[in-house]
């Protein structure tokens, strides 16, 4: 067992990490939630680390009792329950994209603002996917070309199809749903050091706790690594320390382990 008796900075993926159940079925484990009551009593430094825009993911840090977030696959940092900035994706390189999706007939649509809605041109992309995890507005004549920022993208695609999409190579991508791709950042590692450079606090104090591939970007050499038991096996290879699932207690299990509920020596 590694006992850690100082203050620690921790950082957590939200979905598959401290939420189970994915979209559809969304909840916090009750030992995740008796974890994070534990790791504030012994003094350490809590703050999420998500790919989730920062309005999709303030809620359920106030929820859990967050102050602190990395959000935006760490483009987004919230530090003291304030939103610091989000940094958008290279527009150009969108607008590359939505061109090819227009050209292939593929349904798209954009995030153009800090909030739960998605901006498509019609109801296509609604159509082929019926999501719910965003709103969606349609914007007659939407063009990508037009706004100043564009923090994230989606393409209705199929897997096959993707792989025809040449403009994806020059940004980041990941299949969360069968049905469609989301752009977005993918490095969570930026946003974190800028947490702790914040706090002038040293790297290798950090924890990270995370299970997908949008995780591999924070897994770096600099702090200490845990993979959840449902973790992809990529995120498993990179890991100092692999724990259980999340809805086995794994967020628990893996703080228990580490020492991480002593409470820290100043």
């Amino acid at each position: 067992m590694i006992v850690l008796n100082k203050k620690r900075y921790l950082f957590f993926d939200i979905d598959g990490t401290l939420a189970a159940g994915g979209y559809e079925n969304f909840y916090i484990p009750g030992s995740t939630k008796l974890a994070l009551e534990k790791l504030r009593k012994a003094g350490h430094f809590l703050c999420i680390a998500t790919g989730r825009a920062q309005a999709l993911a303030v809620d359920i840090m106030h929820d859990l009792g967050f102050e602190n977030m990395v959000s935006d696959g760490g483009y987004g940092v919230t530090i003291n329950n304030t939103l610091v900035g989000i940094k958008s994706l290279p527009k150009e390189n969108v607008v590359a994209l939505i061109r090819e999706c227009e050209e292939k007939g593929f349904p798209w649509g954009i995030q153009i603002d800090n909030s739960n809605t998605r901006a498509v041109p019609d109801n296509r992309f609604d159509n082929a996917v019926h999501d719910e995890y965003m709103s969606q507005k349609i914007i007659s004549n939407l063009d990508p070309a037009n706004y100043k920022n564009i923090y994230k993208a989606y393409v209705a695609c199929t897997p096959e199809e993707e792989q025809t999409l040449s403009s994806l190579k020059s940004l980041p991508h990941y299949r969360f749903h069968n049905n469609y791709i989301f752009i977005e950042p993918s490095y969570k590692a930026v946003g974190i050091k800028e947490v702790m450079d914040h706090f002038n606090a040293d790297y290798s104090d950090a924890i990270v706790f995370g299970d997908s591939d949008n995780d591999i970007s924070m897994f770096t050499d600099d702090w200490t690594k845990v993979a959840m038991g449902n973790a992809v096996p990529k995120l498993k290879e990179l890991a100092d320390f692999v724990t259980d699932d999340v809805d086995k207690n794994g967020i628990y299990n893996a703080c228990e382990k580490l020492g991480l509920f002593t409470p820290i020596a100043f």
